[in-house]
């Protein structure tokens, strides 16, 4: 039997999941689960990359104490954040988190030197005030670059680094920064230039590129040698190859903490249109994810926090099943992205639009469900207006494919079928790249065929 490690790293944790094809079945099993957060460091969010770092090598342990070593491993993280290393691999710089509150107003200091329409023109990529693009103009202009940063390595690209030694940033995460070329798929350097950032950016190499084995020291600290595969290390990528579809060009929908709902395109979309409705084009296995970052479950996570966490997120949907407030809020709005409170924002975007303002833990629910089965709507006929095409169906993965209630409302706001699953989206697509590089299976075809023989589908 030949095992592969697929390590996913969200934003609020991480997990080992090793995979194995059985009796023409691909089979998963999650060894290590550890969580994750970014931390304050004077006035500035960072991430805990020695604490991750820890844990990866944690999870490898624990693969090799079962007696199911990998013939690889792969990491695949959230887009956008990054570390600067000096020529010799050390670090120059903190991994800044995306949600710090500084980089908020970068987006116009970063217009002063490319217009945003040229800007979208080139890297096609829908305007968040956390990409790479404006955190770095963030440090350029609240201290400048250390003198040693040589390097810029994305999170997962510095993890395959630490483990592997070797130096390359993977094509799906670079594409997240807002300085990828989106019709060449390289750096732009006229971009790099105009904002006035050094030229610390790597050579960029597919998803499903063998970066290397293991270094010599990691090797001894875990007993076993292994190589090291760059899935799709953006997880939306990695999640978008688990899709359960034969079609070439299926609507979908990634469910987690945010959802980012799109269809596969050949080349990227970049005109005025698809600026305007904030649409982009991140890179995929093979082809580009059309796609809107919508906020997602984060919203529910926000409110349940809030509520100290007394109810799971099953008693959550069950309750506003129940209830028949019909206030709709736009889950688009930055108001969302990092509030002081996640209820108050709900309260304060309901009471501004005169609408009913939830009350009880049940209606705020009913709120976030239904203002993101209504945002699904809404981004679906954008989708159709802008590719001239109907889409009959919508496959939904990720952890938010477990919302029984989000996916019956889904296919109720939008008019269309909703197939949910796999759950394990992000990992199973990790696993399916390391697979095809090192022959387990024939292509990404026939990795979808084994997925849908491997888990159970819901229809809706």
């Amino acid at each position: 039997m030949r095992y592969f490690c697929a390590i996913d790293i969200g934003a609020s944790s991480g997990r080992h999941v090793l995979g194995c094809v059985d009796g023409g079945r691909l089979t998963i099993e999650e060894v290590h689960r550890f969580p994750n957060d970014f931390v304050k460091k004077a006035d500035r969010s960072v991430w805990d990359v020695d604490m991750l770092y820890s844990e990866i090598l944690q999870g490898l342990k624990k693969c090799a104490a079962m007696g199911k070593i990998p013939e690889s491993v792969g990491i695949d993280t959230w887009g956008v954040d990054y570390v600067l290393t000096d020529d010799a691999g050390n670090l120059a710089s903190d991994a800044e988190a995306y949600r710090d509150p500084r980089f908020f107003g970068m987006d116009e200091q970063v217009s002063k030197c490319i217009g945003e329409k040229d800007l979208y023109a080139r890297t096609g990529i829908q305007k968040l005030v956390f990409n790479t693009i404006y955190q770095l103009m963030a440090r350029k202009l609240s201290g400048g670059f250390d003198p040693a940063a040589a390097k810029l390595l994305t999170m997962p690209d510095y993890l395959h680094y630490l483990l592997c030694g070797a130096m390359k940033t993977e094509y799906t995460i670079a594409s997240t920064t807002g300085l990828l070329n989106a019709h060449t798929r390289e750096w732009d350097r006229d971009i790099i230039s105009a904002c006035g950032y050094p030229d610390v950016f790597l050579e960029i190499v597919p998803p499903g590129t063998v970066l290397g084995r293991l270094r010599p020291q990691v090797c001894e600290t875990l007993g076993f040698d292994c190589a090291v595969v760059a899935p799709a290390s953006h997880d939306t990528a990695s999640a978008i190859m688990a899709l359960p579809s034969l079609d070439d060009d299926p609507m979908y929908i990634s469910s987690g903490t945010w959802s980012l709902m799109g269809v596969m395109r050949d080349r990227p979309v970049c005109d005025e249109q698809s600026r305007q409705l904030n649409f982009t084009n991140e890179g995929g296995y093979g082809h580009i994810t059309f796609l809107k970052n919508i906020m997602g479950l984060w919203m529910i996570q926000g409110v349940r926090r809030e509520l100290d966490t007394a109810y799971s997120y099953a008693q959550l949907c069950d309750m506003a099943e129940r209830e028949t407030i019909s206030s709709i809020v736009d889950c688009g709005d930055d108001m969302f992205l990092a509030p002081d409170s996640m209820i108050g924002a709900i309260r304060e975007a309901c009471g501004q639009t005169g609408q009913r303002v939830p009350e009880t833990a049940g209606e705020l629910a009913a709120v976030v469900y239904n203002s993101l089965a209504d945002c699904y709507r809404r981004t679906a006929e954008n989708i159709e207006l802008m590719t001239n095409k109907r889409y009959d169906c919508i496959y939904v993965v990720g952890g938010g494919s477990n919302a029984d209630y989000l996916n019956r409302l889904t296919a109720q706001y939008t008019g269309k079928t909703v197939y949910a699953g796999p759950s394990e989206a992000t990992a199973i697509g990790s696993l399916l790249a390391q697979m095809i590089a090192l022959g387990e299976i024939t292509g990404l075809e026939a990795g979808r065929r084994l997925i849908r023989d491997s888990f159970d589908i819901k229809k809706y």
